[in-house]
């Protein structure tokens, strides 16, 4: 007979945690495309995304359009913003302090999801956000090598991406989540086409391959977290997104040099603790079994 599984790890969360592992490999990519702008890269990476997302639309017999377009385009616009953004800080600062600082968006989401659906955290909730967000300064240490124009746009890309998951969230009963996936490119490519042809850098083919791998990645990353979104509360995936901060750390010392502090261990240990008893602190009854089901890709 096989083991129970803790309840707190449901569909949702486990959606969340693969998304984790996906978004992890793609910072690797972008930090190591330092000689290509960071809106070739996002236009490349949503070419592919769009691509992928077209097709399992088409297998599913869905239409692409959607239905709530606003919502559909909100989420697009905060996405794209926040994802430029965001790939500027990772190849600028080191790339355990750029995922820490992006990772202030669950906050972000929990407080504007209580405005757009009416969602709210517990108050031993808002306790353990304060658990998780205390390990992720000390992760970052305060780094001398951040400065506070680097902090502040890491901080407004956080914003963004709480806007974005939020749009996700209230999305759920409205549009598949392969629909929602496929809007975020088809906003992302007319928002950067200009930039990208002004500046155009011709990719090396090591380049490309990792071009390819940002993309591939990210889709396989942005259906995974569509996934869990519409499945349960923002409040119960969104802290699931502190557990990247430690493959940021391990890559960051392995790949790119970035030692691990005393402050950072600590951090590390409040995370996941946070992590953890926030997820088993959500409310009964989160998870939406009429969610849209999503095909594997």
């Amino acid at each position: 007979m096989p083991e129970a599984r803790p309840r707190w790890l449901s569909p949702g969360v486990n959606y969340m945690l693969v998304s984790t592992v996906f978004f992890a490999l793609m910072n690797v990519g972008a930090k190591l495309l330092v000689r290509i702008p960071v809106h070739q890269i996002a236009i490349f990476r949503a070419l592919v995304t769009i691509a992928v997302a077209y097709a399992l639309i088409r297998r599913e017999r869905l239409s692409p359009w959607g239905h709530n377009k606003r919502f559909l385009i909100l989420r697009g616009v905060a996405g794209t913003v926040s994802l430029l953004l965001y790939l500027w800080t990772v190849q600028v600062i080191p790339l355990s302090s750029a995922v820490t600082i992006q990772y202030l968006s669950p906050i972000f989401t929990v407080l504007i999801t209580g405005l757009l659906t009416g969602e709210r955290a517990r108050p031993r909730q808002w306790l353990l956000f304060g658990v998780a967000f205390a390990g992720v300064l000390l992760v970052k240490g305060f780094d001398p090598r951040v400065t506070t124009w680097e902090l502040a746009v890491g901080v407004v890309s956080a914003v963004g991406s709480g806007l974005a998951y939020s749009a996700i969230r209230r999305l759920k009963d409205d549009d598949h989540p392969l629909v929602v996936v496929f809007y975020f490119p088809l906003v992302t490519i007319p928002l950067v086409a200009a930039p990208v042809a002004a500046t155009w850098v011709t990719p090396t083919p090591g380049e490309l391959a990792l071009l390819l791998l940002v993309g591939l990645t990210t889709t396989a990353a942005q259906i995974c977290m569509t996934r869990a979104y519409q499945l349960e509360r923002a409040d119960r995936v969104s802290i699931i997104n502190y557990v990247g901060t430690s493959y940021a750390i391990a890559i960051g010392y392995l790949m790119f040099d970035e030692p691990l502090t005393a402050l950072g261990g600590a951090g590390l240990v409040l995370i996941i603790v946070g992590v953890v008893l926030g997820t088993r602190a959500s409310r009964p009854a989160d998870l939406d079994r009429t969610a849209p089901g999503i095909p594997a890709p």
